[in-house]
């Protein structure tokens, strides 16, 4: 409550002014006497001045007044209220809170991606918020999927899976599949030539005369190709084609009939096959008019390509778009090309003006690789081998402009249009298809490295062509080469490898994990040594998953699972920290997978011996830390799609579907026998039963493994039982046979080795050293009584170096047959 009056408010200016400390605190312990001391009283900023000069209360009795009010302002404002300010509202009356302050804090770490555009690490920023939009080439389906294409799928799925699931952007991904393209009508029109031959086969004689006929073409086309790998190929084609007709060429000159004459045939129809293709290509290939010829085969591989994706665990896209279906699309994309002054008609095709492009305000070509810009090897690749006549040549204003829309020729696909009935070019297909689902300007383009000239620069020339701007692409991504064993892969060098023999090899997650230890952007080598390194590491992080999911089966109470921390667990827990955070820096540092890998590696190492170091003390180590440990390094796998299954902790067990009701449903029966056998093995080893350990044994090694059931006995401890995978526990138990094999093979050839020099040392010793030298006559001549040669071979006296020498081999010789001898009388010599 205030004071009754204003006459009441104490003059404390006069009071304040007394320069006496004493003096001054008189005369406020006077002036407060007329006061009335109420609990509660609202304090004014005058009664706050008044005290803050005084830092303790007066211990003058008389001086009870100021006393009694120093310590009800302390009591209510706290102890910095006299004395010194602290910063309070006066007129609360109550105590506060003191001022907080913000904690330092660094500066975060921005996601940085290489960006082709700029040929370096940029920070990325979505356009819109977290929402990421994406486009991704996809394959020409004509062929088999090889492990090319793994390299780019693969990688671009780590990315995608990255950016959404780690650092959270809404990511809408796009990709295509070519079905309408100068190989793909070109293999179909091959495919379906040869099995309407094949249907109605020739006669023998003429079959010889046609693959004859056909070989003339190739031997020119042999002649002119340059590129090594290339002729190598078809020169080995030409051996084949050779040494298969060389045995019809025999039975038909021996008018051989019936089956001698069919076998050689059939033989020599396959080896020839693609000869053959190729010449009735180029006799008979306008005639095939037929458009379901033409999507037939991409349809087929384009079913084979989601198969392999599905297999290899990458995520289908969100949106996927075929050429075929969008045609419509596509000729308004390139009619507005022409609108806008970038494109013309000629000869029934349409072509884009890199020279009015290039010189126009605002634009420019060649943004990815301006070096390339003119390469004519590489424009030509660009437009198809169906499109590089000279005539097609011809049409171009610039020989670097390229095809937007193809005039079809017979025996090609066909639409109809503004200029006639055509197809689309190749580049125009990407830009017609990203343009309609993400407008004029995407956050991401995605494809392999070689794609960069000249198909993703035309792409970004027409597509700006069309949109009058200067930015359809933000970034560029593109995945680096594939190697096999340091070579180009090749059909040549006969290391072209599909998706699927890839996959008869190695599982998924092992090449995923290949990838994952490899840049994304640089060269990757697929060979022995590195899927090596795959396999190691998955065994590696597998078996600290399957010693954590043992300590975790280990009964407690629900209180006994919160364990005291000591130093150990406390340095393990800030190990754990740093870990996590320097896996956060790789994957902003460009989605380094690389260095994440081995940083969860390092990890994984200080669990290790953090429980080996439990262990060698008879101590359990921390469940809860070890289980925290192995929840996120199956998180950060998930992420990366190495775990492809829901899996709470470790990489799942089993078939697709079956790992968690498998895991969770045998265990505890596993864990039963385990105990059963450890009883068995005890009483056992009291009894002395070898027979009985001999059976808990093999139970071991040789039974459950092929139930994919793997035990570890420990001396003095529990036996630990894993659930694996049962192949790679059976490749396990006989890469440990091998070794024990060897080991074998090493101890008995090192035993042998021992006795041969034992024999040989024996057989010196029988030697009476008078004798040692007397069978070297290439070497001396002479020797005196004793046996020591004197001259040698040429009759020249030794030299006393020689001598001396030969006199030091004389007395070992004489000790060893002196042993010889002993061991003789005694006995003990052979």
């Amino acid at each position: 409550m205030a004071g009754s009056s204003a006459e009441q408010a104490p003059d404390y200016r006069s009071i304040l002014s007394i320069s006496d400390e004493a003096a001054r605190v008189r005369a406020l312990n006077e002036h407060l006497s007329t006061r009335s001391y109420v609990r509660g009283y609202c304090l004014s900023q005058a009664d706050l001045d008044a005290f803050r000069q005084l830092s303790a209360p007066p211990a003058d009795a008389q001086l009870f007044h100021v006393a009694r009010w120093f310590r009800h302002i302390q009591a209510i404002l706290g102890p910095h209220a006299t004395g010194q300010p602290c910063g309070l509202q006066a007129s609360k009356g109550r105590r506060a809170q003191p001022q907080w302050s913000p904690p330092a804090r660094s500066e975060p770490c921005q996601l940085r991606l290489y960006n082709s555009l700029t040929r370096r690490k940029d920070v990325f920023v979505p356009q819109d918020g977290k929402r990421v939009t994406w486009y991704c080439c996809g394959p020409t389906v004509y062929d088999a999927s090889h492990m090319g294409h793994a390299r780019s799928y693969i990688s671009f799925d780590i990315l995608r899976r990255v950016l959404r699931d780690y650092f959270k952007f809404d990511v809408f991904y796009c990709m295509n599949i070519t079905d309408v393209d100068d190989k793909i009508i070109k293999r179909a029109r091959q495919n379906h030539l040869f099995e309407r031959y094949r249907q109605k086969p020739p006669q023998a004689a003429q079959l010889l005369e046609d693959v004859r006929t056909a070989l003339k073409p190739f031997s020119v086309k042999l002649s002119e190709t340059t590129d090594p790998d290339k002729k190598q190929m078809l020169e080995r084609l030409e051996r084949a084609v050779a040494l298969a007709a060389a045995p019809l060429e025999e039975a038909v000159g021996r008018s051989l009939a019936g089956e001698e004459l069919d076998g050689p045939a059939q033989v020599l129809l396959e080896e020839a096959k693609d000869l053959l293709s190729d010449w009735l290509d180029s006799t008979h290939g306008s005639e095939v008019t037929d458009n379901s010829i033409f999507s037939k085969l991409p349809k087929f591989w384009e079913e084979e390509f989601h198969r392999d994706m599905e297999a290899l665990n990458v995520l289908p896209p969100d949106v996927l778009t075929r050429v075929s279906e969008y045609v419509p699309e596509i000729v308004n994309f390139v009619q507005k090309i022409v609108d806008n002054g970038y494109g013309y008609v000629s000869n029934g095709s349409v072509y884009f003006d890199t020279v009015k492009f290039a010189s126009s305000e605002g634009h420019c070509y060649g943004k990815l690789v301006p070096e390339a810009v003119g390469d004519q090897k590489a424009l030509q690749e660009g437009e198809g081998d169906l499109s590089i006549s000279a005539e097609r040549l011809s049409e171009k204003r610039s020989p670097s402009d390229f095809a937007l829309w193809k005039a079809s020729k017979p025996g090609e696909p066909s639409w109809l249009c503004p200029w006639g009935k055509g197809r689309p070019g190749w580049h125009i297909e990407c830009s017609a298809m990203a343009g309609t689902l993400l407008g004029a300007s995407m956050d991401i383009h995605g494809g392999g490295f070689d794609l960069r000239f000249p198909h993703h620069d035309n792409e970004l020339a027409q597509s700006e062509a069309y949109f009058e701007n200067d930015c359809w692409v933000r970034y560029f991504l593109h995945t680096g080469h594939l190697t096999i064993a340091g070579c180009k892969m090749s059909k040549s060098l006969k290391n072209f490898i599909t998706i699927k023999d890839a996959l008869k090899k190695h599982s998924a997650r092992q090449l995923r994990l290949a990838f994952l230890m490899h840049a994304w952007k640089d060269t990757l080598d697929y060979s022995a040594n590195t899927m090596e390194s795959a396999l190691q590491y998955e065994r590696f992080l597998n078996e600290f998953f399957l010693n954590v999911k043992d300590l975790l089966r280990a009964p407690v109470d629900v209180a006994g699972q919160f364990e005291k921390w000591e130093d150990a667990e406390t340095e393990l827990n800030e190990s754990f920290y740093d870990r996590k955070c320097a896996v956060h820096r790789a994957l902003c540092d460009n989605v380094d997978t690389r260095t994440a890998l081995e940083e969860m590696r390092a990890l994984v190492s200080q669990c290790n011996l953090y429980v080996a170091a439990h262990k060698a003390a008879r101590r359990r180590p921390n469940r809860g830390l070890l289980e925290s440990v192995a929840r996120y390094l199956t998180h950060m796998l998930k992420i990366f799609g190495a775990i492809e299954e829901e899996s709470s902790l470790g990489f799942p067990v089993g078939g697709p579907g079956t790992s968690l009701n498998l895991e969770s449903t045998v265990m505890p029966y596993l864990q039963v026998l385990s105990e059963f056998r450890e009883g068995v093995r005890r009483i056992a080893r009291e009894h002395k039963v070898p027979e009985v350990l001999q059976l808990s044994d093999a139970l071991r090694d040789d039974i459950l493994p092929e139930l994919g059931v793997r035990l570890e006995d420990h001396e003095g401890l529990p036996t630990v039982v894993k659930l694996v995978d049962r192949d790679a526990l059976l490749r396990e138990r006989e890469e440990k046979r091998r070794a024990e094999e060897e080991k074998r093979r090493k101890k008995e050839d090192a035993a042998r080795k021992r006795q041969e020099q034992e024999a040989a040392k024996l057989a010196k010793m029988k030697i009476s050293p008078s004798e040692m030298f007397l069978s070297e006559t290439d070497k001396y001549s002479q020797f005196d009584e004793n046996g020591l040669p004197t001259h040698d071979a040429e009759g020249k006296e030794l030299s006393k170096g020689q001598a001396k020498k030969l006199k030091k081999l004389f007395e070992v010789q004489e000790k060893l047959h002196k042993e010889y001898l002993q061991s003789v009388q005694n006995g003990s010599s052979q």
